[in-house]
């Protein structure tokens, strides 16, 4: 998940980004409100944490800027004062959350996990399926059919995607993105971990699901 953090204080953006250094999210960070509406416009974020209080343009104003575009990004709050003149105007300029500093890391962490859940329309849902294929998000197991398969957590996040997007295909790019946003490395790392993917998904079994489409991507091909 790729979050954009604004925020004018170089101390509160340390700790939060301390604390989600070894979790599955990827964060950006401006320090100026110019900078973050900036950010916001040229990249695609899953969520943006937002101080109202920022030097240069303020959090409202770069929120309702961003609406105003048809950016739809869930945007957090973040306001240093509990009142609820600052969260009223936020939301009614867009924000879909607030937070109250100083706030529990955790708690953050759960609120972007509510917001981007309602953003995405998957509400509590725990487990992905295509055909035989069964993925649980929050536990990271794998079954093909009755059988648990063990898989490495990038291969786990390139089965979420093909499970998601099937049948469709998924290209080579829109995988890397995934895997490693802008910092790609600079072998054929992806034909390496497909391959791994393969050998544990398909491999042990009859037929195969994972089809290669040449110059294109990958898809998963069930039920026929």
């Amino acid at each position: 998940m790729k979050i954009l953090l604004v925020e004018d204080c170089q101390s509160v953006a340390e700790v939060i980004f301390d604390y989600f250094e070894e979790s599955d999210f990827e964060l950006d960070y401006a320090a100026t409100g110019n900078l973050g509406l900036s950010l916001a416009q040229s990249q695609k974020f899953d969520c943006i944490i937002l101080d109202i209080m920022l030097p240069g343009l303020d959090g409202i104003s770069l929120c309702k800027q961003l609406r105003a575009e048809g950016n739809n990004t869930p945007i957090i709050m973040l306001t240093a004062r509990d009142t609820n003149s600052d969260m009223l105007i936020g939301l009614r300029h867009g924000a879909d959350d607030y937070i109250v500093k100083p706030f529990n890391l955790e708690l953050l962490e759960a609120r972007i996990h509510s917001v981007t859940r309602r953003h995405s329309g998957s509400g509590f849902i725990t487990q992905l399926t295509c055909g035989p294929i069964t993925l649980d998000i929050n536990t990271h197991q794998v079954w093909r059919g009755k059988q648990e398969i063990k898989l490495t957590p990038i291969c786990f996040k390139i089965l979420s995607l093909l499970v998601k997007k099937s049948p469709n295909v998924v290209s080579r790019q829109e995988i890397e993105e995934l895997l490693w946003s802008d910092d790609l490395p600079d072998q054929d790392i992806l034909r390496k971990h497909v391959y791994q993917l393969r050998h544990k998904v398909d491999k042990p079994f009859k037929e195969n699901i994972i089809e290669t489409v040449p110059k294109l991507g990958y898809r998963l091909v069930v039920g026929q």
